[in-house]
């Protein structure tokens, strides 16, 4: 089962792909067809193999011989990878297919926010619209409570808190990192919401501190928070409720 699930991973990353490059310039993700972007020459679909084309290629556009940027089989091979890790979490279930929907999500809002600063709010709606799909399975197929309450707070919570950082920091957070982590805080419910908050900014210092360090970046250049807010959701929806009970054996106990 594992071989499958990573080639139905890398088989969607291949298409997170088009949609990191579209939707940022409001293309189409549907028409025209792939087409190298050096050259425009339309794509066969043996130039379209996950993984595989790019290695036979070795790098390169059949047609005009231009380098095709490594970030393409990046993408395929991690949302494989995050497909695998999903699946040992939570199995062939529900959960495994909600979950693995979100993270394509925020792998394709995780780059167009780091090569463009903005989370399109399409792809935010899409992960509310995907929660509430989810839930509503739940409830008519299975019977899970929907603990509706739970999801609101964590919204509130999420969405409230970055609000008021976005206003103390006179613009520091943007309106689409509000959004990302008020939909997400509608996953996560409250605890993990604000445990979620706490690991983007832990992980955000750390990384910043690095590209500091390293003089990639200067104390002035923006540095786009999305992403470190996924790498947390990552993060919470696995670890979340260990982290949580450890807090409390440790420190409220």
């Amino acid at each position: 089962m594992y071989p499958l699930i990573f080639v139905l991973g890398i088989i969607i990353g291949s298409f997170l792909n088009v949609c990191i490059y579209r939707i940022p310039r409001e293309e189409s993700i549907a028409f025209p067809s792939s087409h190298c972007t050096a050259c425009s020459h339309p794509l066969k679909w043996y130039d379209l193999i996950p993984l595989f084309s790019y290695l036979t290629l070795h790098g390169k556009c059949r047609y005009c011989k231009g380098e095709i940027s490594l970030q393409y089989p990046m993408i395929e091979a991690l949302n494989g990878i995050l497909y695998l890790i999903t699946f040992h979490f939570y199995g062939l279930s529900l959960q495994f297919i909600f979950y693995s929907i979100i993270l394509s999500i925020l792998i394709a809002i995780s780059l167009i926010d780091y090569y463009h600063k903005i989370i399109p709010d399409g792809l935010t709606l899409m992960i509310f619209i995907v929660t509430i799909v989810y839930k509503a399975v739940n409830l008519f197929a299975f019977g899970v409570p929907l603990h509706i309450w739970e999801n609101v707070f964590g919204l509130l919570a999420g969405g409230v808190l970055f609000f008021l950082i976005a206003i103390v920091s006179n613009g520091g957070m943007g309106g689409g990192d509000i959004k990302l982590i008020a939909a997400l805080g509608f996953i996560l419910g409250l605890k993990k919401t604000l445990l979620n908050i706490l690991l983007s900014f832990i992980i955000g210092a750390v990384f910043s501190i690095f590209l500091l360090f390293m003089r990639k970046k200067g104390k002035k250049d923006e540095i786009p928070f999305g992403p470190f807010i996924n790498i947390s959701f990552l993060i919470t929806i696995l670890f979340g409720d260990r982290m949580i009970f450890w807090y409390i054996q440790s420190f409220l106990i």
